[in-house]
């Protein structure tokens, strides 16, 4: 359990990010606080403050567009993540990516497992990474545990889209970003995706720029 000592620093720190109005800044690749593994929370905020600290996770999320946000994506090194995915694409996108709608969640000390040994490969992004996109093969199925907001705990199994969101939001909280897992030759700008790999699935860009796609 956290002493009131070890839960100040973080909570005078949550308090000075909300005390301006609107969506907070999200900090870029190079920032140490997305490199260092995340303290696991543990009442460091009190439930009024965390309540205001997820809604404010919830309003940069949206503002970003993003489908994801962790907390030390705005330097607050705690595991917490929010999610939330309205999932407004083609037929044939979701078919491919199993890209379906889900609501805004909270995940406390959340962790995750494969489960099976599929594996899908499409291009992510991340806000904290603007510009840019890469192929990462993932798990197509995993196990998620943590808490909810109000402690209660969750153990679900996510697929498709979802399973890659949870994913994403983790590995933040691990201090990894999503090109530690990526084809680096699959790296293009937002700008070449549009252009030349706009397709549901990255096969064409596979064979284009040289990489390989899991079996």
């Amino acid at each position: 359990m956290a002493t009131p000592s070890d839960r100040a620093p973080l909570a005078e720190q949550v308090e000075q990010l909300l005390a301006i109005e609107g969506p907070l800044a999200i900090v870029a690749a190079g920032e140490p606080v997305l490199r260092r593994s995340t303290e696991r929370f543990d009442g460091q905020l009190d439930p009024a403050l965390l309540a205001r600290f997820v809604e404010a996770l919830r309003i940069t999320m949206h503002a970003a567009p993003g489908v994801g946000l962790a907390a030390p994506q705005v330097g607050v090194p705690l595991r917490i993540a929010v999610i939330e995915d309205p999932a407004p694409v083609p037929e044939e996108v979701r078919l491919a990516r199993g890209r379906v709608p889900q609501p805004f969640r909270v995940l406390v000390n959340p962790s995750y497992e494969p489960v099976g040994s599929a594996r899908a490969a499409f291009f992510e992004g991340c806000l904290s990474v603007p510009g840019y996109q890469a192929v990462v093969a993932r798990p197509a199925e995993v196990r998620l545990t943590c808490e909810d907001e109000q402690g209660r705990a969750v153990d679900e199994v996510f697929t498709g889209w979802p399973a890659r969101i949870v994913q994403h939001e983790t590995d933040h909280l691990d201090g990894m970003l999503y090109l530690d897992r990526a084809e680096l030759r699959s790296l293009s700008s937002n700008q070449a995706v549009a252009e030349y790999w706009a397709q549901p699935a990255p096969g064409e860009a596979a064979k284009a720029l040289g990489f390989r796609l899991p079996d």
